[in-house]
């Protein structure tokens, strides 16, 4: 399929491609905007970018990308994920000084799986475990204090 975009994106890919440095997520997910509220609504996140294909978003200097599915039609993973329910198992993308009992909340509200509440881990952190749309574990966390 092609892409949803109409017009220019906000640079061009190589350019931003070029400012990527580290680690990089690239997420494909089945629907752009929900996942944009998802990452809006519970865990904070800032959007630098969203268009019907891809998202940029950020939270405290991590960032990571969502393509949408179609925008892969002809990438080696959309046969892999192609079907599947829950996306990223066995894999969690910890977010570090997020308040989990707040995001906890901020999930329930809103309708999300939440997979395990808020409690004090003997790693010594609070954490929450929640799935967004497309089935990722998302983990918020802060250091146990006391």
């Amino acid at each position: 399929m092609a892409k949803k975009r109409v017009g220019d994106p906000w640079m061009p890919a190589a350019d931003y491609s070029r400012t990527l440095k580290g680690l990089s997520l690239n997420l494909l997910v089945a629907d752009i905007d929900a996942s944009v509220a998802f990452a809006k609504t519970v865990l904070l996140a800032d959007t630098v970018y969203v268009d019907p294909d891809f998202a940029v978003l950020t939270r405290d200097g991590a960032s990571w990308i969502l393509h949408a599915d179609h925008t892969y039609d002809s990438h080696p993973l959309v046969g892999f994920v192609s079907g599947q329910e829950g996306r990223g198992a066995g894999a969690e993308f910890r977010v570090h000084d997020l308040d989990p009992d707040e995001a906890e909340q901020c999930a329930r509200e809103a309708g999300y799986t939440v997979l395990a509440g808020a409690a004090d881990k003997g790693h010594g952190l609070r954490e929450t475990y929640i799935l967004d749309p497309d089935g990722y574990c998302w983990v918020p966390d802060l250091p146990v204090t006391g």
